[in-house]
């Protein structure tokens, strides 16, 4: 008889502050075809569904829901925070307010989950603000090498403040560039991962032999 095995599905929030680019990594990721010319616009409420090889013979499936924008005091809606299995937390390393944000989704999801067991990841979006006006810039060149050096600084400053922060908190912390489709799946594959590990052929190995021992005495 021919059998199939059975896909799992894994329920996955991600959120974070309006702008760090969260459609944009999960469109990359399914599609492949974001670039920096993309006209990506604000979400209000989105699923995807990803399917992940992991490496252990079967595709695991995310539904992943993609949600609006955080903004202010605005808190991740109370509905989102019930049903999840895993949650992706995105900030822009360019903009310290949005990883500021991250520390109030991760006190709301340890409120309300329960005694049910949630993983969470952060995400840094690597893809450069700056890239798209770069060419209508007035300013000199002298300028600019000053102006990138302080951006690079400040992002530099940023992700040490979110690996510090991560590693408080138990959380994996991946570097990403919605950009880049390859630079998104390790965060993905080890999520899935994460979420199915893989399932042991016995508890009892002795116990297996020892069965396996006394039949060979009873047939001799």
């Amino acid at each position: 008889m021919l059998t199939s095995k059975i896909s799992k599905v894994g329920k996955v929030v991600i959120c974070g502050a309006k702008g760090v680019g969260k459609t944009a990594i999960l469109e990359q990721l399914i599609y492949g075809n974001v670039t920096i010319e993309s006209e990506i616009h604000s979400t209000i409420e989105d699923t995807y569904v990803a399917s992940v090889d992991t490496g252990k013979g079967s595709r695991d499936t995310l539904r992943i829901y993609d949600t609006a924008g955080l903004q202010g005091s605005v808190q991740l809606p109370r509905h989102y925070l019930a049903y999840p299995d895993a949650f992706i937390l995105v900030y822009d390393p360019s903009d310290p307010s949005s990883l500021d944000m991250l520390g109030g989704i991760k006190g709301d999801i340890d409120k309300y989950k329960d005694k049910k067991e949630i993983f969470i990841i952060v995400i840094a979006n690597m893809r450069s603000r700056q890239t798209r006006s770069a060419g209508s810039s007035p300013i000199n060149s002298s300028q600019q090498q000053l102006h990138h050096q302080l951006n690079n600084d400040a992002i530099e400053s940023n992700l040490t403040r979110a690996n510090n922060w991560c590693a408080r908190e138990r959380i994996k912390h991946y570097t990403v560039n919605a950009m880049e489709r390859a630079s998104l799946y390790e965060p993905f594959v080890q999520l899935a991962s994460r979420l199915y590990p893989p399932q042991t052929k016995s508890s009892f190995p002795q116990l297996r032999q020892l069965t396996q021992k006394t039949s060979k005495v009873d047939n001799s």
